[in-house]
């Protein structure tokens, strides 16, 4: 039943979203409030197959996105943009994994070291797909623009690393604290490298092989293409390695030896990627809704501070420099969104470490850090935009 109710949702949402994507209301605020209203019609422990599903749609979806992501990468447009997508991801990403897990201290004194730089990693990466008014809006500067879309665009697959080193650092505190490292670094990172390097580079020296010598149907590129981080996930499980390193590091090589990879990833994150996105906004209200009775004002307080000051101040000094003006950079501070990657990194975290004394604590403030952002960002986009329009004309 739940899965007929989403793709019920699904087909009526089609029908209306030329309307409804000149609206303040998003698809992300659609679907997330569907799976809330739902959780509350079905019996959830009749509904755990399809559960289960949802939470393999979301693993997909984030390995989909961090292939695209590294696959379009192009280092000109670092360089066209002076830089300010480099200074967001570099300064601004580390300063908020610092502030973060500083501010979450303060609100959750319980936590423990590396469960505050946890949660600080889970909600350093913002959402392209959260943004995307802003980043198509003709009214935004092409700088502002392209410097957010690069910085959603890569800031996920940087923060994969951080979330599982600190994850292993968390284990080892419970002990034999060496080899859990070793054995981290030899299999979530090093083989992830492996797998992901491999993938690329041979897949896509084949793809470019055929389409040269006519093997290949025009059709097929997006479909070959796009096997390539379903084949990362499929060997990094295989072999106990990180199937979003591989994905990232898939997407980065492939490039380089078939430059129009990123061309394909895109198109078919744009079509066919969206269904596995909204399942995962799907999913995330079913959890807001199961979890309801258990929010105190503490993760809301730091979800309030996670999406202003934690990303502002950061974003702030990043840009510091550049020629931007306070009002551009209070802009480009608010709209960081958080959302799909957060999800699927806290599901990852829940899966991995749930035996945590700190992992409740850090699922409800993920939660709530995202469920406001969904409709924050979504109901301030337009108004933001039409305010720094107005103010860029004065």
């Amino acid at each position: 039943m739940l899965l007929i109710t989403f793709i019920v949702l699904l087909f009526s949402y089609s029908l209306f979203s030329r309307r409804l994507a000149t609206s303040i209301v998003t698809a992300p605020m659609i679907f997330t409030a569907a799976g809330i209203i739902v959780f509350g019609l079905l019996d959830p422990n009749s509904e755990q197959s399809s559960l289960d599903l949802f939470r393999s749609l979301a693993e997909i979806g984030l390995v989909l996105l961090l292939f695209t992501d590294a696959s379009r990468t192009r280092l000109h447009t670092l360089r066209q943009i002076r830089a300010v997508p480099a200074r967001l991801l570099s300064v601004g990403m580390l300063l908020t994994i610092l502030l973060g897990a500083i501010v979450a201290k303060l609100v959750f004194p319980s936590l423990s070291f590396w469960e505050l730089a946890i949660l600080a990693a889970i909600l350093a990466p913002t959402d392209a797909g959260l943004g995307q008014v802003i980043v198509n809006s003709r009214h935004v500067p092409e700088r502002v623009r392209e410097s957010l879309n690069v910085e959603a665009g890569l800031n996920d697959g940087l923060s994969v690393p951080f979330l599982l080193f600190f994850m292993a650092m968390a284990a080892a505190d419970g002990g034999d604290g060496s080899t859990r490292l070793l054995r981290f670094v030899g299999e979530q990172l090093g083989l992830g490298v492996v797998v992901g390097a491999g993938v690329g580079l041979i897949g896509g020296w084949l793809v470019e092989m055929a389409r040269r010598r006519s093997w290949l149907e025009e059709s097929f590129l997006q479909i070959a293409v796009m096997s390539l981080p379903i084949l990362c996930l499929l060997l990094a499980e295989h072999v106990g390695a990180s199937m979003f390193i591989a994905a990232f590091v898939a997407g980065l090589f492939v490039q380089m030896r078939y430059a129009d990879a990123g061309r394909h990833s895109v198109k078919f994150t744009e079509e066919w990627g969206q269904i596995v996105n909204l399942s995962v906004f799907f999913l995330f209200g079913l959890f807001i809704a199961s979890t309801e009775g258990l929010f105190t004002v503490a993760p809301f307080l730091y979800a309030l501070l996670s999406l202003t000051v934690i990303r502002m101040l950061p974003v702030a000094a990043a840009l510091a420099g550049t020629g931007l003006n306070g009002r551009t950079a209070l802009f480009m501070g608010w709209f960081g969104p958080r959302g799909l990657a957060s999800i699927v990194l806290g599901l990852v975290y829940l899966a991995e470490s749930d035996s945590l004394p700190g992992a409740d604590t850090t699922r409800l403030a993920v939660m709530a850090t995202v469920l406001l952002s969904i409709f924050a960002h979504g109901l301030t986009a337009q108004p933001g935009i039409r305010l720094l329009a107005g103010r860029r004309r004065d």
